[in-house]
C-alpha cells in the first residue's frame, strides 16, 4: 500500500477528546474524576428543543434534505447573523453543516491551496492547526500577551503577513483563554484584511456566553468594510447544550458559501433533518434557557477562579467569555513527584489525572506550553473538589526535580 496523504494522514487525535475519553474510563471504573477537559456543557438540551426533534421523527423527516440545510433554518440563521452585525446575511448566503467544525473545515478547504498560510492568534483552539494542515496549508501563529488579557495586537498580525498569507482566523470569545476581543481591535484586523486581500474566518461559537461587564461584538459589526471577505462560524452546541446534535452554521459571501455547499453535497450531504428541526427550535424558541445557563457558568467561573486563586504560583487571567480558565503552570514544570519529573504540561496533565483525578488539557495543544486549560462547564461541587485535589497534588511536588 502506498503512503498516506502528508496532509491529513499524519494528523493526531484531538487532545481534548482523548483526555475526556481517558477521564470517562476512570469514571466508569468508579473513580471520582473532575471533568475539566471537555468543552461541553453539563446541562440537558432544553425540553422544547428535544420535542421539536421528536415531532420531526414522528413526521418521518428521515430522508435526504438539501445539502445547504433546511430553508427555514437557513432563514433563522440569516436573521441571527443580521442581528449580530452581518448585515448582508440572507438564507442564500448561509449554510448548515455538521457542527461548527464542519463549517470551519469546509470554509478552509474552499479557499486554501497547498502552500498557503493562515494567521491564527495564539493561544488558539487546537483544531485550527490540524484543519489547515489537512487542507495542505501552513499555520502561522501570532502570540498574544496574557498580561494584556490575550488581546490581539494588530501590529503583530501585520508583521506576520507574507505573500503566501491567505486567511486570518479570529476567535472571540476565545478558546482556551475566554478572551473577548475589543471592537477597535476587530476593526483594525478588518482593515488589515482589506489592505492585504485576506479572507477572514470569525469563529463566534461562544458569542452568547459572555459575562458582564464584557460585551460581545461580532466581527462584521466592528469591521463592516471586511464583510465581503468574512465567513462567520457559529452553532448551537455551546449556548443551547446541544454538542451531540452536531449542528453548526455559517454565513459569508455568496461565492464562498456556494462552494462550501457544493463541497458539502459531495462530502457530507446536509445534516439530519431531525437535528436541524431541533436547531430551528433552539434559535427561534424561548431564549431564557440561555440566560439561565450563562448565569450558572458565570457563578462557576467565579467559584473556579476563587479556588485556583488559593494555589500559590499559579498566575490567572479572568476569562470574559466561553467556559475555560487557562492558568500558567510554569512554576510547577521541572518539579518532580515520586521521582517523576514534570518536564512539560502534558506530563503534568497526565499526573493530575492519575494522582489528583482531575482531567485538564495541556496548553501545548493550544500553542501555549506554559499553561493548562480547565473547563468550568461542570457542577460547582466538581469544581471545588477537583481544584482542591489539584492544589494538594501541586503542593507535593519537589521544588528541585530528581535527576
Amino acid at each position: 500500500m502506498r503512503p498516506f496523504s502528508p496532509h491529513a494522514g499524519s494528523l493526531p487525535e484531538s487532545e481534548t477528546l482523548a483526555i475526556a475519553a481517558a477521564a470517562k474510563r476512570l469514571k466508569a471504573a468508579g473513580v471520582d474524576v473532575a471533568p475539566f477537559a471537555a468543552g461541553e456543557p453539563d446541562f440537558d438540551t432544553p425540553e422544547h428543543v428535544k420535542q421539536a426533534a421528536i415531532d420531526a421523527i414522528r413526521a418521518n423527516r428521515t430522508r435526504y434534505g438539501p445539502a445547504a440545510g433546511l430553508p427555514a433554518l437557513r432563514e433563522a440563521v440569516a436573521e441571527h447573523l443580521r442581528e449580530t452585525g452581518y448585515a448582508q446575511a440572507t438564507p442564500a448566503t448561509s449554510i448548515i453543516a455538521p457542527g461548527a467544525k464542519g463549517v470551519l473545515y469546509l470554509g478552509l478547504l474552499t479557499v486554501l491551496s497547498p502552500g498557503d498560510e493562515v494567521i491564527v492568534p495564539a493561544p488558539a483552539w487546537l483544531s485550527y492547526r490540524q484543519m489547515v494542515q489537512a487542507a495542505g496549508a501552513r499555520t502561522v501563529f501570532v502570540e498574544t500577551d496574557p498580561a494584556a488579557g490575550y488581546v490581539i495586537d494588530p501590529d503583530r498580525v501585520r508583521a506576520a503577513i507574507t505573500p503566501r498569507t491567505r486567511v486570518l482566523i479570529v476567535n472571540s470569545p476565545g478558546n482556551p483563554t475566554g478572551a473577548v476581543q475589543p471592537a477597535e481591535v476587530l476593526r483594525a484586523l478588518g482593515d488589515i484584511a482589506v489592505e492585504h486581500d485576506l479572507a477572514v474566518i470569525s469563529d463566534e461559537i461562544y458569542e452568547k456566553l459572555v459575562y458582564a461587564p464584557a460585551t460581545f461584538t461580532g466581527f462584521t459589526a466592528a469591521a463592516p468594510a471586511a464583510a465581503d471577505r468574512t465567513l462567520i462560524v457559529n452553532g448551537v452546541s455551546k449556548a443551547y447544550a446541544m454538542t451531540g446534535w452536531r449542528i453548526g452554521y455559517g454565513g459569508g459571501p455568496a461565492p464562498w458559501i456556494d462552494r462550501m455547499i457544493r463541497l458539502q453535497s459531495h462530502a457530507l450531504s446536509g445534516p439530519a433533518e431531525i437535528n436541524q428541526a431541533a436547531a430551528l427550535a433552539a434559535l427561534t424558541g424561548p431564549q431564557d434557557v440561555i440566560d439561565a445557563m450563562r448565569d450558572a457558568f458565570h457563578r462557576r467561573r467565579d467559584v473556579m477562579m476563587e479556588a485556583l486563586g488559593k494555589i500559590p504560583n499559579l498566575p490567572l487571567r479572568m476569562p470574559e467569555g466561553a467556559f475555560y480558565v487557562f492558568p500558567d503552570v510554569s512554576a510547577y514544570l521541572g518539579r518532580a513527584f515520586e521521582g517523576q519529573e514534570m518536564t512539560d504540561a502534558p506530563t503534568l496533565a497526565a499526573a493530575l489525572l492519575e494522582h489528583a483525578h482531575a482531567a485538564v488539557v495541556p496548553g501545548d495543544a493550544f500553542e501555549a506550553p506554559y499553561a493548562i486549560r480547565l473547563s468550568y462547564a461542570c457542577c460547582e461541587s466538581d469544581i471545588r473538589n477537583g481544584v482542591e485535589r489539584m492544589g494538594a497534588f501541586l503542593a507535593r511536588l519537589d521544588p528541585v526535580a530528581t535527576r
